[in-house]
């Protein structure tokens, strides 16, 4: 493949620019073009859920490159310019502002936008949705002693914006349909400790419960109205019931898509000059021997290096195991590997989730470990990937004793 025709990146958050830094860095040298659909240059998102909604840090340190960067390393960002359409056959593009751009590599990073809620009320000038800067700006703008904050949805950015706010002093009430928040990311086994963890710090959680509708009063909301006719009375609304894939214009472009753009191993779309990256690719996993679609931070952050390589000449395939983490109050927790509803036979937990000290390993049948959890215990991210990737069976008791070091399981 050729490594000086001119490049396009289509999105403008973190895959994009680490997909522009890293075929810098193996020797790409035509021209490259972010198109970014935001007014800003492209940014990391956890710090919006995080220390940039908690107050504790500024947006320029969210920021993946400084603006020099991008003019030393010969890169255009083209901010607010979205892609409408695109030319997979001509290899050209359409912009917002009706421009046309050849282009002869594409990558394809345009990742996730939030589910909707189908209810009336939800256009009212309070009721948010976390994506954007501008989103998490908003939002911090209701925090505070005599202010009331309705989260619709018990999810990982739900969680973290709830205990934002209550840091903040504000009182919450998070609205979940499920019987525990994070159910079926988590189980029944581990969701539990998350619900006491906000208990405990005051959180008035609502689990297996049905929303009519958000309040409004002359175009604001002032609640949430319960299918039983309650109203959970509030001064703002922050709906979290989880992201789609922006596929529309991959699908449009003729390329395969389901649950996301369909990719093989080296994250190569249908189309062999098209990658995806992110959120929306939707890849054939080597190691776990799987499609696998992730929508993290650290899937947008290292996707990028394998697929650089190969547009560069270097065939790679992406074998990074599924990660994510989360900040909540005093509780760090990270997570690594795959383990969906209905692949896994149990969980068990090493150490004791009452003083939110313990790990946490989804087995198979055959005692196999496909996925490991940490929380407020560090340096052990070695001895996950090594239990996961030996894909052997281990013993299940020594797994449970916290005196057997993780480094003799195997």
């Amino acid at each position: 493949m050729s490594t000086d025709g001119h490049l396009v990146i289509v999105g403008g958050g973190l895959a994009a620019a680490k997909s522009a830094e890293h075929l810098r860095l193996q020797g790409y040298t035509g021209p490259i073009t972010i198109f970014a659909g935001e007014d800003h240059l492209p940014y990391e998102r956890p710090p919006l859920s995080k220390d940039y909604l908690q107050g504790k840090s500024e947006f320029d340190q969210a920021l993946v490159h400084p603006k020099q960067w991008y003019a030393l390393n010969h890169v255009t960002v083209r901010q607010g310019a979205s892609v409408v359409a695109i030319d997979a056959v001509g290899k050209k593009l359409r912009t917002s502002a009706g421009a046309t751009v050849d282009w002869d590599t594409m990558i394809l990073a345009t990742g996730s936008a939030p589910r909707r809620l189908p209810l009336p009320g939800t256009d009212a000038d309070n009721v948010y949705s976390l994506r954007t800067v501008e989103d998490s700006t908003a939002i911090r703008g209701h925090f505070g002693l005599d202010q009331r904050l309705v989260l619709i949805g018990g999810g990982w950015i739900g969680l973290e914006v709830a205990a934002a706010a209550r840091l903040a002093g504000t009182r919450v009430t998070i609205l979940e349909g499920a019987a525990q928040p994070l159910l079926a990311v988590l189980g029944p086994e581990i969701s539990p400790h998350f619900a006491t963890l906000h208990t405990d710090h005051g959180v008035d959680l609502r689990c297996s419960v049905k929303i009519a509708e958000v309040a409004t009063r002359h175009g604001k909301a002032t609640g949430v109205r319960l299918a039983d006719g309650e109203v959970v009375e509030a001064d703002a609304v922050v709906i979290g019931i989880g992201v789609a894939p922006q596929i529309e214009l991959a699908r449009a472009a003729g390329l395969k898509t389901e649950n996301g753009v369909l990719v093989d191993s080296t994250l190569q779309t249908s189309n062999p000059d098209i990658y995806a990256v992110g959120d929306i690719a939707n890849h054939i996993h080597p190691v776990l021997e799987r499609r696998v679609r992730v929508e993290h931070w650290a899937t947008a952050l290292n996707q990028p290096a394998a697929v650089a390589a190969t547009i560069t000449g270097q065939r790679t395939e992406y074998a990074e195991l599924p990660y994510f983490f989360s900040d909540q109050y005093d509780l760090g927790m990270e997570y690594i590997g795959y383990a969906p509803a209905g692949s896994y036979d149990r969980i068990i937990v090493r150490g004791d989730p009452s003083v939110r000290e313990f790990m946490a390993f989804w087995v198979d049948a055959r005692n196999r470990v496909l996925a490991c959890m940490n929380v407020n215990i560090w340096d052990v991210m070695d001895d996950f990937k090594a239990l996961i990737l030996s894909r052997k069976g281990v013993d299940p008791a020594k797994l449970a004793d916290p005196s057997v070091p993780l480094g003799e399981l195997l």
